[in-house]
């Protein structure tokens, strides 16, 4: 099968298309015939195996697992001795690692059955970003009706979910994004838009509830300021910083200075779960949420979907399509 390969860590330059063996399920895992994969951060991560600490799950001198990609969608090729609840030829999409190739291994408790009426692609763009966004505002960051939510990063992949989201649970939505995607936020059911190139986030004359911080940058005492005094903050991922725990360091100072104030911090790593998957099936299946795919990139091409990540700022979620 073909298949985008890594050998070593580094950026998309060390990826090649190859052909590779078909990988074979263990008793509680499903092959999927891949028709899309999803383009997110954790793709990168995984690529340049940073932040560093990482690497303990990944690999420490190399990727355990060559082939990229996290998420996607296909058909059932074929299912382990002990999987039950699916055949071949079903139609699924979650957590399938190894993704960007034609044929890829997925536990049967990381994937459910497609819905309908979604194509391959936004069924791709659904299983990471969609589970980020929903665990993001769950528990003590789910909105009551009427609180004012901030969404920072509001046109990329997890801000798309996280607006449709927070708006459907009532609260009052401003999204933080560039201009171009603007209509965009407005049109997923943000009340108010922040230009992140013209205005900061405490230029706002309110105080949010609800912080979901998905673009890694500001200073904790920046969007402390832009909460109120007992609000939420939601630290999604660790983007940007340095050294070993990379931006992951901010999110860390967080938790241990929640203890000492009133506000609630949280730092998010969201983890693959059969019950957010079939909370997302259901969501798109009574239309409350709907993925926005920015645009697609044929297997050959998911270099150039990484690097269109990582410097062109998708509004919504790249696939790359098999």
């Amino acid at each position: 099968m073909k298949a985008i390969v890594q050998d070593a860590y580094g950026s998309e330059g060390l990826l090649s298309l190859r052909d590779i063996g078909v990988p074979v399920p263990g008793d509680d895992e499903v092959l999927v015939e891949m028709r899309a994969a999803g383009v997110g951060p954790e793709v990168w991560h995984t690529m340049t195996g940073k932040p560093y600490v990482a690497r303990i799950a990944l690999g420490l001198r190399r990727p355990k697992n060559p082939v990229r990609g996290w998420d996607g969608a296909g058909r059932v090729e074929a299912v382990g001795a002990k999987v039950t609840g699916f055949e071949p030829g079903d139609e699924v999409f979650g957590n399938c690692e190894g993704s960007f190739a034609e044929y890829a291994r997925a536990k049967a408790d990381r994937i459910v059955l497609k819905p309908a009426d979604l194509t391959f692609e936004q069924a791709a763009a659904l299983p990471v970003s969609g589970m980020t966004a929903l665990q993001a505002l769950s528990g003590t960051s789910r909105p009551r009706p009427g609180q004012r939510v901030l969404v920072i990063g509001a046109s990329g992949g997890v801000g798309t979910y996280a607006v449709q989201l927070a708006t459907m649970y009532g609260a009052e939505v401003t999204g933080v994004c560039g201009p171009a995607g603007a209509d965009l936020v407005r049109s997923l059911g943000a009340t108010h838009v922040i230009d992140y190139t013209r205005e900061d986030i405490t230029d706002s004359p309110h105080r949010f509830d609800i912080i979901v911080d998905n673009a890694g940058l500001r200073p904790l005492p920046v969007l402390r300021r832009a909460l109120t005094p007992r609000g939420t903050l939601v630290i999604v991922g660790g983007e940007g910083g340095s050294g070993f725990l990379g931006g992951m360091s901010r999110g860390l100072r967080a938790v241990l200075l929640s203890p000492f104030t009133a506000q609630n911090l949280r730092n998010l790593v969201s983890l693959t779960r059969r019950e957010d998957l079939l909370t997302l099936k259901d969501l798109t299946e009574k239309a409350r949420i709907t993925p926005v795919v920015d645009r697609t990139y044929p297997l050959a091409e998911a270099p150039m979907a990484i690097r269109h990540l990582r410097q062109g700022h998708p509004l919504g979620k790249l696939v790359v399509t098999i």
